[in-house]
């Protein structure tokens, strides 16, 4: 299913992949646990993308 999408659409998904992370540990320790956890996170369940 990949290879039928295009380029352009792959890289903004992998952007999308990419900013879908959690908050690193050095952060969480350097802010005192204050963050915990990602404000703008998202799950392929819940909240789907407009491509």
């Amino acid at each position: 299913m990949t290879r039928n999408k295009p380029t352009a659409m792959k890289i903004r998904l992998l952007k999308k992949v990419n900013q879908n992370r959690r908050v690193p540990a050095w952060v969480m320790m350097r802010t005192n646990r204050t963050f915990l956890r990602h404000p703008k996170r998202r799950s392929w369940r819940h909240n789907k993308l407009k491509e």
